[in-house]
């Protein structure tokens, strides 16, 4: 008997021990989690710095190159931890995708999207911004393009943080902004350029939010409301996939293949509507066969958008490589044409190893610290399901293409997250919209007092004004930071 109690009192100390223990390594991994991801980081940037040296090896400037290498592998580190969040986000909120499966597809296409389809010839130094005439010399240039590298990344870095999905492409911009006014003065920024630029921080969220908006109010009004939800849902579910299909064909046409095959609008739309009527009368016959049994619910047309929803993410993951990777790796290609022929006024192409460095970057940002944006984006803004994700994914798309058609230059980030932002407050007033004509049937309509009327809010107000407020200061954030670093490296190399 004292054995038997002397054995239970040992089992459970040592149940408790192995408590402890447990909790312990549980503590360890979540505090050696950033310690880790920072430390993959790290090693990434200095593998591309080796990589560059050993490609280069007889160039003049090695210390240059690496430390340009090391700046670009950085910047696409936090293109991936910060921009594909807005390509995923919306799937994995509505939970069509897990967050693993999310980031194995993102990574796969965005890599695939960068080093297919991603090496666009580079004739201006970001869009325009600076002219390269006003530039001094060589080592002034790369200077400014060390400077402007580095301090983009620096604020997409601030912004992952904080918390705020912000466009690369405008930090890229307000870093070689800045850098050109430090080395060339107010006179070498095109501020007609910039003034577009600026406008499209308004036009960008504002149409996404309006086209998702649109698509969401179209299917509450021709399936969701409807008396035979199926039968509405096989009547139109393919009509919102032929025209996501066209969308996209005409999309990656349009902004993902440009370097293999010289298509212009006209020729996008001409793609995109042939691919759209094609995908259109392919899935008549798929959605009769998969609504067979479904009730006549609203869960029920989840199951219908769920697969489309993941296509649609994939692609814009691949259309974002694409066109996005520049952003990492532009200025980075700039340094090695200006290194290895002293010339940096005249248009060149991304070098392949550059573009590797871009493409894997991405994919590292993405799997070490892209599941924190993907959550904001997906499911703090306001709840997602896979008709409202869908509506964003298409929105995105549409965007895009009608931008081109209006010369318009638009993020892709303020495109996604404000078509999150109009799904968000479609459904606040919408909502609003029914419970008052419900309160107004009744005789004596109740007041709701303020709390409940706050209660009711179907948007994250707080993440709303951090957001806004990142996209208006990036461009001058990213500016005034890429100037006192084009100084400091001035200084120090002059």
């Amino acid at each position: 008997m004292a054995n038997r109690d002397f054995e239970a009192k040992h089992l459970e100390t040592l149940d408790r021990d192995l408590g402890r223990l447990s909790n312990l390594e549980q503590a360890a991994a979540y505090v050696g989690r950033p310690v880790v991801g920072i430390g993959i980081a790290f090693f990434f940037m200095v593998a591309a710095g080796l990589v560059a040296t050993l490609v280069l090896s007889d160039t003049g400037n090695p210390i240059v190159i690496v430390l340009a290498a090391a700046f670009g592998a950085y910047m696409a580190l936090n293109i991936g931890a910060n921009d594909v969040a807005n390509n995923m986000g919306p799937a994995v909120g509505a939970n069509a995708l897990t967050m693993s499966g999310a980031i194995a597809i993102a990574a796969v296409f965005e890599s695939a999207g960068a080093l297919i389809a991603g090496g666009d010839v580079v004739s201006t130094i970001a869009k325009g911004i600076i002219a390269p005439a006003d530039i001094g010399s060589v080592d002034v240039f790369i200077w400014a393009m060390m400077a402007a590298l580095l301090a983009s990344a620096l604020w997409v870095n601030l912004a992952t943080w904080l918390g705020a999905p912000v466009s690369t492409t405008h930090s890229v911009v307000g870093g070689v902004m800045g850098a050109g006014i430090a080395a060339a003065g107010f006179a070498a920024v095109n501020w007609g350029q910039m003034g577009l630029i600026a406008a499209s921080w308004v036009v960008s969220p504002l149409m996404g939010g309006i086209i998702a908006a649109g698509f969401l109010w179209f299917i509450k009004a021709r399936i969701v409301y409807r008396d035979d939800k199926i039968a509405a849902a096989r009547r139109w579910v393919p009509v919102l996939i032929g025209i996501m299909a066209g969308a996209f064909a005409a999309y990656l046409a349009l902004k993902g293949l440009s370097h293999l095959v010289d298509i212009d609008l006209g020729r996008a739309l001409a793609v995109g509507l042939a691919v759209g009527i094609a995908s259109w009368l392919l899935t008549i016959p798929v959605i009769r066969r998969q609504s067979r049994g479904l009730e006549n619910r609203n869960k029920s047309l989840k199951v219908l958008f769920g697969i489309p929803l993941i296509v649609s993410a994939a692609l814009l993951s691949f259309a974002h490589g694409a066109n996005d990777v520049a952003n990492a790796v532009g200025p980075l290609a700039a340094i090695v044409q200006a290194s290895e022929t002293g010339s940096f006024d005249q248009a060149f192409g991304i070098p392949p190893w550059v573009m590797m460095i871009g493409a894997f970057g991405i994919a590292f940002g993405l799997f070490l610290f892209g599941p924190r944006l993907i959550r904001i984006v997906g499911s703090e803004i306001t709840k997602l399901n896979p008709m409202r994700a869908y509506c964003v994914a298409l929105s995105a798309a549409i965007t895009v293409i009608v931008a081109s058609w209006l010369g318009l230059p638009v993020s892709s980030t303020h495109i996604a997250v404000g078509a999150v932002f109009g799904v968000g407050f479609f459904r606040e007033w919408h909502t609003s919209r029914r419970l008052k004509e419900a309160r107004l049937a009744l005789p004596d309509p109740p007041r709701l007092p303020t709390e409940e009327r706050r209660r009711r809010k179907l948007v994250r107000r707080s993440h709303f004004m951090t957001i806004a407020a990142a996209w208006v200061v990036t461009v001058p954030a990213a500016a005034l930071l890429s100037a006192l670093l084009f100084l400091a490296i001035h200084a120090i190399a002059g």
